[in-house]
């Protein structure tokens, strides 16, 4: 395999594999049903994606603003396959460039408990329990503070 690419997603393909991830890695284990994935949203968010040479995700997150100073990372999904090849890391840091480059200061995320470890790694602190998702998954808010861009 050549070396994986960050993009966003652009053409019909492209969106159909990056929420197909998003639903087998975030939805699928827990019988959620197609269409759990998204969200009202989404069409106003930034969106980024790990690929490999025929542009299918590895790895993918989304970033929305809940207000300009703050940036709202989502559905963050690794490959299972992919796992622990630094693809999450790199999606993350493309996300934060985005944030970064909007303005924003810092970075909100709502990080599952099995994830919190990643996160506090790049630098993500807990800042208030999070959601229990579909009465299972527990969350914890997390958040970085970005560079100031002059």
């Amino acid at each position: 395999m050549s070396e994986p690419f960050l993009s966003q997603p652009s053409s019909p393909a492209d969106w159909e594999r990056y929420f197909d991830l998003r639903w087998r890695v975030l939805r699928e284990p827990w019988e959620q049903p197609r269409g759990s994935e998204r969200d009202s949203l989404d069409d106003n968010c930034m969106h980024v994606m790990l690929c490999d040479q025929d542009r299918y995700p590895l790895a993918i997150g989304r970033l929305h603003f809940p207000t300009p100073d703050v940036g709202q990372v989502r559905y963050m999904a690794v490959d299972p396959a992919f796992r622990r090849k630094g693809f999450g890391r790199q999606v993350l840091a493309g996300l934060e460039r985005l944030a970064e480059a909007a303005g924003a200061l810092r970075i909100r995320l709502n990080a599952r408990e099995n994830a919190v470890p990643f996160y506090e790694s790049q630098g993500y602190r807990i800042v208030a329990p999070g959601e229990l998702l579909f009465g299972a998954i527990v969350h914890q808010v997390m958040e970085k503070q970005l560079a100031v861009l002059p």
